[in-house]
């Protein structure tokens, strides 16, 4: 099993640990509804260190970075970030990123699952050009503190001027000094809340760590993946493996305006195009389960008693007070007929909602695509 340089600092905080794709992970340090709370209500910190940081530098690294991803790169002005995804020739998903540009680089965060993969997959498809991509992954620490209040309390924890961080649009990424070395804050959170992510090197992170929960006290806690999860699903987004794969296309997904197709050729646009020109054979909605039960991955979605499709990802949603779910189901659902998911056995009504359920970034969000 993989650790993070925090692996300590989670064990003297009392976290439960478990397996996260080959990670040592917490889960959570006392319960997920209440750090779902602490997010929504304060600030949280998490341990991001599992995911892959890339760096591709040299004078084609644009060009070839464009030939792999959904967005345009060639759009991305200094110091901004843009989502999008590596596709592979038919169009499906082979992960999902973030791309930022740096002064004299580009900056890509990819899943932990994924890392190899899509590191693999870049130097398949270098064709010559002059460029090195560069895995920063286990040398360059990743922490995210998320919620209302983390302005001030990155800025009297780590010293970072106030000013600057309440300037810092959605979906940037800043260059500085961070605890007396070189470090990157973005702001390209999963949470739907305000946020930041902090990028130092490992051997700065402890530090980083434990200095900003003794400094905030109760307004900050370390949180887990479980709550990391009811968040990210209340602010309507993806997670690979469950509602994003190989077998889906970001048009199948719910994400075409993340497809550039209009900035030339680039992997799977081909595919892409004729998949839009088409229409996707699926679609992912959000709903409300009208009961207390909670509606899991894989659960099926009924119409009647024909099966249209399934739970990619469900949860009791602290924040609004009752199950939500996003389901994919094919793309001629008519929403406005009786939905339906099988919860062990129960056949129970759904109700579709617009996404996002619940997100104090969606008009950020929806500018960032």
């Amino acid at each position: 099993m993989a650790r993070t340089c925090l692996y300590s600092s989670h064990q003297n905080h009392g976290a439960t640990i478990v397996d996260f794709h080959g990670w040592d992970m917490p889960i959570r340090y006392s319960t997920i509804p209440a750090e779902h709370q602490q997010v929504r209500e304060s600030a949280g910190l998490f341990d991001l260190c599992h995911m892959g940081r890339l760096q591709v530098s040299g004078p084609d690294a644009e060009a070839w970075v464009e030939s792999l991803v959904t967005l345009d790169v060639s759009k991305l002005a200094l110091g901004s970030a843009r989502y999008g995804f590596v596709c592979n020739e038919e169009g499906g998903i082979l992960d999902d990123l973030i791309v930022y540009r740096l002064q004299d680089r580009l900056f890509i965060v990819v899943n932990a699952s994924n890392r190899e993969k899509v590191i693999a997959w870049f130097e398949k498809h270098k064709n010559g050009r002059n460029a090195e991509l560069k895995d920063l992954s286990s040398e360059l620490a990743m922490i995210a503190i998320q919620g209302p209040n983390s302005n001030e309390i990155l800025s009297s924890g780590l010293g970072i001027d106030l000013k600057l961080l309440e300037e810092m649009a959605y979906y940037k990424i800043s260059e500085g000094e961070i605890l007396g070395t070189q470090g990157l804050l973005a702001t390209t959170g999963y949470t739907g809340e305000r946020g930041f992510e902090i990028f130092l090197p490992n051997e700065k992170a402890v530090e980083a760590w434990e200095t900003l929960l003794k400094s905030a006290g109760p307004r900050l806690a370390p949180i887990g993946l479980g709550a990391r999860d009811t968040l990210r699903v209340e602010a309507g987004m993806p997670l690979y493996g469950q509602e994003l794969s190989e077998s889906l296309s970001p048009y199948d997904a719910g994400l075409g305006p993340v497809v550039k197709l209009d900035k030339g050729e680039f992997m799977g646009s081909t595919r892409l195009k004729a998949i839009k020109e088409q229409g996707a054979s699926r679609k992912l909605v959000g709903v409300k389960i009208e009961s207390k039960r909670i509606a899991r991955t894989g659960m099926k979605v009924l119409q009647g008693e024909r099966e249209i499709g399934e739970v990619t990802s469900g949860i009791p949603s602290p924040t609004l007070g009752h199950p939500v779910a996003l389901i994919s189901v094919t793309s001629d659902t008519d929403s406005s007929e009786d939905l339906f998911v099988d919860i062990r056995g129960k056949i129970t009504p759904i109700t579709p909602v617009a996404l996002p359920f619940f997100s104090n970034t969606r008009k950020q969000a929806s500018k960032a695509l």
